[in-house]
């Protein structure tokens, strides 16, 4: 995508996590790749629904200010760590999914119970050890944990996901969210049967495999 694009899919992209349920307020944010590197955040402090294309902001990757007038988010450190870290990611999102939330005050991870969880989000979600919000500690320590995976549980904070768009991201944090009200669900019921060990080792290399693909398409290698 242009930069252009990948603005407006940002955007877009927030205004869908609002209408999903994902976020609440002016609570969550969102960042993409730019073409030349440089990074497209969601701002702080701003409702969703009154949200416009002036006010995006657009940073280095270190962090410095480019364009825009409004502060960029105040976890941009949470964004811009995870997209330092891995070329192969292109866009973040850290929600307030409800049912994501309650796994992650719990510090309980969600678990990789159904098929097309471990190839869209490459196994259980883990929990990321608690850090302040906004901090580098939490944007240190969050990093480490996408590397082989599409999301991660913020311990007493929400969730965060990765993918190649905003959209891509999105999805998998409908997914994740979708999943953890499922099995939030089915341990009403009884003790949760896990998958065949046959089928985790079949499934295991499918979300690396997308997730490299996908990468290379956006970067304009096939």
């Amino acid at each position: 995508m242009t930069a252009d694009e990948t603005r407006q899919a940002l955007l877009d992209t927030a205004q869908e996590l609002l209408r999903r349920g994902l976020v609440e307020g002016t609570a969550g944010n969102l960042s993409a790749r730019l073409p030349d590197g440089n990074v497209v955040l969601t701002p702080s402090s701003l409702e969703y629904d009154v949200m416009t294309l002036d006010d995006l902001v657009i940073t280095d990757p270190e962090g410095n200010v480019l364009e825009g007038d409004r502060a960029p988010t105040s976890e941009k450190a949470l964004h811009l760590a995870c997209l330092r870290a891995y070329d192969d990611i292109g866009a973040v999102i850290h929600s307030h999914a409800q049912y994501c939330t309650m796994f992650a005050i719990t510090h309980q991870p969600i678990p990789c119970v159904i098929e097309e969880f471990d190839a869209y989000v490459g196994g259980d979600v883990p929990v990321a050890p608690y850090r302040m919000t906004g901090s580098d500690d939490l944007a240190d320590e969050v990093a480490k944990w996408v590397g082989d995976r599409g999301a991660v549980l913020m311990a007493n904070h929400g969730l965060l996901t990765v993918g190649q768009t905003p959209a891509d991201a999105m999805k998998v944090a409908s997914l994740v969210e979708r999943t953890a009200q499922i099995i939030w669900g089915a341990r009403a019921l009884g003790e949760l049967v896990p998958l065949p060990d046959d089928t985790l080792e079949r499934f295991a290399p499918v979300y690396k495999m997308l997730r490299e693909a996908e990468a290379k398409k956006r970067l304009g290698g096939g």
